[in-house]
């Protein structure tokens, strides 16, 4: 495998298109759920711990732009190969395609559980995920610039969405955020842990970063991608909070779209049902580039033509999509995601760039000497 990717001049696209790459990969199923998840750990607070892991994610964002820099055009595949050596780059490889797979399912089956709580009660959990992998399928086989097309249209249809609150915003009561800052530094941290699943995404740039033309660009653009979704999460959870009564967002499961039930419109009835509609175009960038990377692991490390990997990868998601039958078990699969995406996600990129720096010293050294 060679360290360095040569991509065609006609595979490049430029580094502002990373605004809508990382938010749209940031920003899936987990958003509509996620202030009652920091909330049960830092109640009024959970805005502030939002913020705090936005600042998590922006260190681990520097590593991995700055790892990246150590070489002329390299993915996070050709590092390991190049720094750990043939057979133990490609295990740490083998690891990154299991969590990136892995992580394709928790999102398509946490969106079948959305449409089946709320539109579709018996709806079987292949179906819907067979559609969700077909479309995913479609758009990674027109390439890398197809599926940064995807990003980049379905956060333009999907926007509009972000308005809907202004109406739970008129509801607000702001005893609720009080008193500030009342929780420990272990329950931010608790706090900040529980915000992981929902921030993730931005590992992506590992395995794009040779097809951006501009590199120099990078951070810039993905630290706006960044921290636009942090402000955008800590909103939504801000507004949960001052919407909700506090017993009530305990028990809520999906708050955002329990808010959206209060949107009344003259032709419509059911607002609802439009948002869980319509998550579907929020999702879909979420689902093309977690294959694309994926099939693009398996295309560097096995040699299999990437068509036929996305294919394989597909089929796998949705044969094993009945194998997570109860709201128990998804939720134990999703916090299992969690807990893998802070490793590798968060705290590896650092360790990552730590031994590339390391490594890369040492060789320049025995060359001058």
């Amino acid at each position: 495998m060679k360290t360095n990717v040569h991509v065609r001049k006609e595979l490049l696209f430029r580094a502002y298109l990373l605004l809508f790459v990382i938010h749209t990969t940031q920003t899936g199923v987990g958003i509509i759920g996620l202030p009652r998840v920091v909330f049960l750990e830092t109640e009024q607070d959970s805005w502030i711990v939002i913020l705090l892991s936005g600042i998590v994610v922006s260190l681990s964002v520097a590593a991995i732009v700055m790892t990246m820099r150590q070489y002329s055009s390299a993915d996070l595949y050709g590092i390991h190969v190049d720094i750990f050596k043939k057979w133990l780059g490609n295990l740490l490889n083998i690891i990154y395609i299991v969590y990136l797979i892995y992580m394709l399912n928790v999102i398509a089956l946490n969106y079948t559980e959305l449409v089946q709580a709320w539109i579709f009660q018996t709806l079987p959990n292949f179906i819907l995920v067979s559609m969700l992998m077909a479309l995913s399928v479609y758009g990674v086989l027109g390439g890398v610039r197809v599926v940064v097309g995807v990003c980049f249209i379905g956060f333009l249809l999907a926007f509009w969405i972000v308005f809907i609150i202004y109406t739970p915003m008129q509801n607000l009561s702001p005893l609720h955020f009080y008193p500030m800052v009342d929780h420990n530094a272990k329950e931010f941290f608790n706090g900040i842990i529980k915000v992981t699943l929902s921030i993730l995404g931005f590992e992506v740039l590992f395995f794009i970063y040779p097809f951006i033309k501009d590199k120099d660009k990078v951070l810039k653009h993905s630290l706006l991608s960044i921290w636009f979704t942090t402000i955008l999460f800590a909103l939504v959870t801000a507004i949960s909070i001052g919407f909700f009564a506090p017993e009530a967002l305990k028990r809520i499961i999906w708050p955002v779209l329990s808010m959206f039930k209060i949107v009344k419109l003259p032709f419509l009835e059911r607002f609802e049902f439009i948002a869980v509609s319509f998550w579907m175009l929020i999702i879909l960038p979420n689902l093309c580039v977690y294959l694309w990377c994926a099939s693009r692991g398996i295309k560097r490390v096995f040699g299999l033509k990437q068509t036929k990997a996305s294919i394989i990868i597909a089929l796998l998601s949705i044969a094993s999509s009945n194998f997570i039958p109860s709201r128990i078990d998804m939720n134990m699969f999703t916090d299992y995601a969690a807990r893998i995406g802070i490793v590798l996600a968060i705290l590896y990129p650092i360790l990552l760039y730590v031994i590339v720096k390391i490594v890369k010293s040492l060789r320049k050294r025995r060359n001058a000497s």
